[in-house]
């Protein structure tokens, strides 16, 4: 099942950085956004990664779980997160089945690495279903905000 707009997204469960294991479906009834990015200590993930740290209050005004979902691995994100003191959910996807159903997947990407990744942003509403998506062709480039942000207001006008 892939994942379009207007549907209910695909359902995962995935380690954080605790080693537990986080369930989409199990977050229903809150606004979710799912960022994908390519790889943790990279120099633009650590800037989208850290603008949603600086700006977690405006996320949790609009009542949405912010997840970071990588293929590294649950250690290496550990890692990350301590070192950015990054105060939401970073996810493994080190098996890159859900970056794949979701569409950020590079087949290769730099130094001819497979399966990392692409930046991406995803916003589901409390019921599950997708009601923003942004897959960046350019791991250069970050999501959106504004967009991410405006996706959420509508959401919370239409409860």
């Amino acid at each position: 099942m892939a994942a379009v707009i207007g549907q209910q997204a695909p359902d995962f469960s995935l380690f954080n950085t605790a080693k537990q294991k986080v369930t989409l479906s199990e977050l229903r009834g809150q606004n979710v956004v799912l960022l994908f990015f390519p790889m943790a200590f990279t120099s633009v993930c650590t800037a989208e990664l850290c603008h949603v740290r600086d700006n977690i209050a405006r996320f949790n005004e609009l009542d949405a779980t912010v997840l970071g979902i990588s293929v590294d691995s649950p250690f290496t994100l550990a890692k990350f997160k301590e070192d950015q003191s990054l105060n939401f959910d970073l996810l493994s996807d080190f098996n890159k089945e859900v970056s794949a159903v979701y569409g950020a997947l590079y087949p290769e990407f730099v130094m001819e690495l497979r399966g990392v990744a692409k930046r991406a942003a995803f916003v589901l509403d409390a019921a599950g279903i997708l009601q923003h998506a942004e897959v960046l062709e350019n791991a250069g480039e970050q999501p959106d905000f504004q967009k991410i942000e405006a996706a959420l207001e509508k959401i919370s006008a239409s409860v």
